[in-house]
């Protein structure tokens, strides 16, 4: 993860500089600014940017107009929104907004590092072969393989369980997972995942010992 570039758009000036010191200890490089103005999007045009993350109440300025301004612009870099607002409906707006990934505050900062780390690794374009226990994913044939053993999903379930491989270790809940596995599909219902799931798992771990994939009651899934 070293060498990677994230730009930081946080109006505390406080918990600015926390998010810089966490992210160089992990060996990140960081960029700071405490508002959106003209810097942050000439900034996109010189640096090589790996992940914004971004807060919403920002001052003059709310953090999804800014990125939903630079999409529009043809910037794609990846966002993670780092923001006090936590209801249903903000983040909604915020995936809606192009959303990587949605934080609230208070956060964890052990979290907040492994979530940082999760969205660059899976929006990275050097990343070619994954490896979680024994079980590899070849980007290159988008090919999943245990033991060795080629795992025939359909394009649901393919898309489904890349997910959760490039998130090892942190809780999916079933909206996040129907924002970025559904994207725009009509069937946007929370049981279709727990559907999608099973099928799931019934390919990967067909007799149910490994369990790859474990529920948390009331709060989603988790692959580990």
């Amino acid at each position: 993860m070293s060498n990677k570039l994230v730009l930081i758009v946080e109006d505390e000036e406080d918990i600015l500089e926390l998010l810089e010191y966490t992210l160089q200890k992990e060996g990140f490089e960081t960029i700071g600014f405490l508002n959106v103005d003209s810097k942050v999007k000439k900034l996109l045009d010189e640096e090589e940017i790996d992940l914004i993350l971004m807060d919403r109440n920002l001052p003059g300025s709310e953090g999804t107009s800014f990125i939903n301004d630079i999409r529009k612009d043809g910037y794609a870099n990846p966002v993670i929104y780092v923001t006090a607002k936590d209801k249903d409906e903000d983040i909604l707006e915020g995936f809606d907004a192009h959303a990587d990934d949605y934080i609230t505050k208070p956060f964890n900062l052990k979290e907040l590092t492994a979530r940082v780390k999760a969205v660059i690794k899976r929006t990275s374009k050097d990343v070619d072969i994954l490896k979680v226990r024994d079980i590899i994913y070849k980007a290159s044939n988008k090919k999943f393989y245990i033991n060795d053993n080629p795992v025939e999903l359909t394009h649901l379930e393919h898309d489904l369980f890349l997910e959760f491989f490039k998130n090892k270790d942190i809780l999916m809940t079933r909206e996040h997972l129907l924002n970025t596995v559904w994207d725009d599909s009509f069937d946007k219902k929370v049981k279709t995942v727990n559907v999608a799931i099973k099928r799931l798992k019934a390919k990967i771990d067909p007799d149910g010992t490994k369990e790859y994939i474990k529920s948390v009651r009331g709060e989603g899934y988790i692959f580990c």
